[in-house]
């Protein structure tokens, strides 16, 4: 598409990091417990969007093939 996009591979790395982190987040609460007060906005609520969001927008981006060639 753009040769300022990134490629394929930045894409899947970008998905892998984040599943991984989402993985590893959801491991963590499922071992220690939920935390709680203003632990609780920090590891749910900025994760969640920060790797979430990225998981989504880069599944989107491969889906719609909206990457570059390397070139």
């Amino acid at each position: 598409m753009t040769k300022y996009a990134p490629t394929k591979g930045d894409l899947q790395f970008h998905l892998g990091f984040s599943l991984v982190g989402l993985a590893l987040m959801c491991a963590g609460v499922f071992y220690r417990g939920l935390p709680s007060r203003p632990a609780m906005f920090e590891v749910i609520g900025v994760s969640t969007l920060f790797l979430g969001g990225t998981a989504i927008w880069t599944m989107r981006k491969l889906k719609k093939g909206e990457y570059s060639d390397g070139l």
